[in-house]
């Protein structure tokens, strides 16, 4: 059985539902039906169409069960005809379906989740066990964003910039369980970039693809974080850096810059550099400019001040952070490195110490709390 060609056929097989009129929910288990029959039925018997074997088979399990809803009765004659098999062109269906899943109704999450079910053809229980939630938490949130987006039409262009933040949250899962959420967020932009022309999509798959290409050099055999500056270069993934500036290169060549793109340029430069030492800070101060002004993002200026305080020293960095709000995400450990870098020891392990407290991620609160250490232990000696 191809699991891996089963998945690939969900979104555009669901998307056909939709478009002859059943409603999402409907639909989504119309198709969870038919997979399971797909998996019963052909490794005996493998059809030589599978989509048209998907869309034949899901369709008639959708008439099944409308037709077995009492409270439904009344759309029997609006389905009763079985259209012959066979989709509409894919990539309309499948970028209708990216749009529904990110419907501004939905939180974040469910938004997430509708699109790891629905367009990456995920399981309930892999997305479950990917979000390390209860099988049954995760049915819910996913019955609940069905209930949602059904009889949603679509008669104005969707929103791509709250796909592609969607397919963000899902890249920064990042890998749990049986399922690589980075790799799955890459898979679905790049199924995106083939449905859509739009320099922002591939702004964010040439991100994802930069960011995914540091992925083996970022933690140690024993599962500590590896700073950017002190990770083994000659680990990172040169072909995916390759690939990732080629299609970054092409989208700013359009002069229709986006958040994405700007974030993509400053992971391109960090790609670029031989050795942490030779990074071109100047240039990466330059990309956050325009990065701020693009976004009102008080995070985009907080990794601007650690940039400048590569550019222009640790005092130069230090004065764009007092201008920050303290409260920011990672605002103490900024404060903490610059403050390290100036010579202040004293000021940086306190700054360390704070930072890990405050830190939501088990390995960010180890290796913050490691750095506190190091200086104290300095200090002491």
């Amino acid at each position: 059985m191809d699991e891996v060609l089963l998945r690939s056929l969900t979104p555009s097989v669901l998307a056909v539902l939709v478009r002859r009129g059943a409603d999402f929910a409907a639909a989504e288990d119309a198709v969870q039906d038919a997979l399971v029959e797909a998996v019963r039925v052909w490794p005996a018997d493998p059809p030589r169409d599978p989509k048209g074997w998907m869309v034949t088979v899901a369709w008639r399990k959708f008439l099944d069960a409308t037709r077995a809803d009492a409270a439904r009765r009344r759309r029997e004659d609006r389905v009763e005809e079985e259209p012959a098999p066979g989709p509409a062109p894919e990539a309309d269906d499948t970028l209708r379906l990216y749009f529904l899943c990110a419907h501004p109704s939905l939180s974040p999450s469910s938004a997430v989740a509708l699109t790891l079910r629905a367009v990456g053809g995920l399981t309930t229980r892999q997305i479950a066990q990917a979000y390390l939630v209860p099988e049954a938490t995760m049915a819910q949130r996913i019955s609940r964003a069905k209930r949602t987006v059904s009889g949603v039409r679509f008669d104005r262009p969707g929103d791509v910039a709250t796909v592609l933040r969607v397919l963000y949250l899902v890249f920064n899962e990042g890998y749990s369980g049986d399922v690589d959420l980075a790799a799955e967020a890459i898979r679905l932009t790049r199924q995106l970039a083939a449905s859509i022309d739009h320099p922002e999509v591939s702004g964010l798959l040439a991100l994802m693809l930069l960011h995914h290409a540091r992925r083996a050099a970022r933690t140690a055999p024993d599962g500590s974080l590896v700073p950017l500056a002190e990770q083994d270069r000659g680990r990172w993934d040169i072909a995916a850096i390759a690939e990732g500036v080629a299609i970054l290169q092409a989208a700013l060549a359009r002069d229709r810059l986006g958040e994405f793109q700007a974030q993509a340029a400053v992971a391109a430069l960090h790609a670029d550099a031989p050795t942490a030492e030779e990074t071109d800070w100047v240039q990466i101060v330059e990309w956050y400019d325009e990065l701020a002004a693009l976004t009102a993002n008080p995070v985009v200026r907080l990794n601007r001040a650690v940039a400048v305080g590569e550019a222009d020293g640790p005092r130069a960095g230090l004065a764009e952070l007092a201008a920050l709000d303290a409260s920011l995400p990672r605002y103490a450990a900024v404060a903490a490195y610059l403050h390290e870098r100036d010579g202040d020891l004293e000021t940086a392990a306190r700054l360390y110490h704070e930072a890990a407290r405050k830190a939501l991620d088990l390995a960010e609160r180890d290796h913050l709390t490691l750095q506190a250490a190091r200086l104290n232990t300095l200090l002491r000696s």
